[in-house]
């Protein structure tokens, strides 16, 4: 079952927060047509490295979606755009606050169109204050959050998180919550929304943990002050033989119990293990000495049938690979007509009454532009002619 099918979204968004979020709407059966700039369309699309003249990024960010282009800076363009609006569900757009309504197309002129409109923002800092106008991304949301002045080395230096956390966490994943719970709310109330989606808001609340723990204790969150952030030995990274690494987190009793034991170092098993101090250096010290001694697939096999929480740092390509990712449908085969076969991003979210499905691959700029105007506005092969030709489309 695909929940949203007859959900029709208008994305104007680009690059990763937007199109992340109408990719998880699309995956179950939202009908999202991307309104793109008919010469350069969304960036992303012309990131490198590309896939059958294609950016990676955009297979995996845009499949399930249509592409309509269309010149909103002209007046046809505007009129096209309007009367999509009158049948649509929602529009998703990610731009800085003000750009829209400069446009002439803001959401205030949509909801006289469209009083049951979804009008979803996505911005950095939110829709006011000083520092709505402000440009941003990803590094910045989360160093204003809070989040990047914990997340770093034992030695003090931050480090950027090698996935987009704001983008993703705070602009997208958030996005399509607050998409569905408007929806499910016009059903109830009959009356359309604005959703103020800001990145940085969001950051501030995955610091959720680190905030709790400063209510309690009034210390400011450092770089290896913590359980969960290199501060214990029991939840770190370990460099082995072959210079790869484990990841260890036998935070629990019972867990730090049986990787001593494994290891035949009861001696390790002591309540310290879980105290914070300097002692937590010297002990983290004499684990990486062991780790050392042993490569990452000797240490895979030797914590096999442990109950310990160790695990291989893997790369994508090893993840790519696997078998129960494959079987879970986290992995999917895809056969391109023109790019060949190739591996897909599946959807994680299960349930016994709805199934993701990965229905198209992503479109070629424009690909649905005539058959959505000809579906959806009744327009006319020389009506969309007309308009090709004088740059609207």
């Amino acid at each position: 079952m695909l929940p949203l099918k007859g959900i029709r979204v208008l994305d104007l968004s680009r690059l990763l927060p937007g199109p992340f979020c109408s990719m998880l709407l699309a995956d179950f059966g939202a009908e999202v047509i991307k309104i793109e700039d008919p010469k350069k369309g969304d960036y992303i699309r012309w990131w490198p490295p590309l896939l059958g003249g294609t950016s990676g990024f955009h297979i995996v960010l845009n499949r399930n979606k249509k592409s309509v282009t269309i010149n909103l800076k002209s007046d046809e363009g505007k009129k096209i755009f309007l009367e999509l609006v009158k049948k649509a569900d929602v529009v998703l757009e990610g731009f800085r606050p003000g750009a829209m309504d400069r446009l002439g197309i803001g959401y205030r002129v949509l909801k006289e169109v469209n009083p049951k409109l979804i009008y979803c923002a996505i911005t950095g800092y939110g829709q006011h204050g000083k520092r709505a106008l402000r440009a941003g991304h990803d590094i910045n949301y989360l160093a204003m959050a809070g989040v990047l002045s914990y997340t770093g080395t034992e030695e003090g230096t931050p480090v950027v998180p090698g996935v987009q956390i704001a983008d993703i966490g705070g602009g997208g994943l958030p996005a399509a919550f607050a998409i569905v719970l408007a929806l499910w709310n016009r059903e109830k109330t009959g009356k359309g929304d604005f959703l103020d989606i800001s990145m940085t808001d969001m950051a501030v609340m995955w610091n959720c943990l680190r905030w709790g723990k400063f209510l309690a204790d009034g210390k400011v969150p450092r770089y290896g002050d913590d359980m969960l952030n290199h501060g214990y030995a029991c939840y770190s990274i370990y460099r082995t033989k072959d210079g790869r690494y484990m990841s260890l987190g036998a935070l629990e009793p019972q867990f730090w119990e049986n990787f001593c034991r494994a290891l035949g170092r009861e001696d390790l098993n002591v309540p310290e293990y879980f105290t914070p101090g300097e002692h937590q250096k010297r002990l983290k010290k004499e684990l990486e000495e062991i780790f050392i001694t042993k490569t990452q697939s000797e240490w895979i096999e030797f914590f096999a049938h442990v109950d310990c929480c160790c695990e291989p740092i893997r790369n994508l390509d090893e993840v790519m690979n696997d078998n129960e990712f494959l079987t879970r449908g986290l992995v999917v085969k895809m056969l391109h007509e023109s790019w060949g076969a190739y591996m897909q991003l599946g959807n994680a979210i299960r349930s016994t009454q709805m199934q993701p499905l990965i229905r198209s691959h992503a479109p070629e700029l424009g690909e649905h532009t005539e058959v959505i105007l000809e579906e959806i506005l009744n327009l006319t092969t020389e009506d969309i002619k007309k308009l090709r030709d004088g740059g609207i489309i």
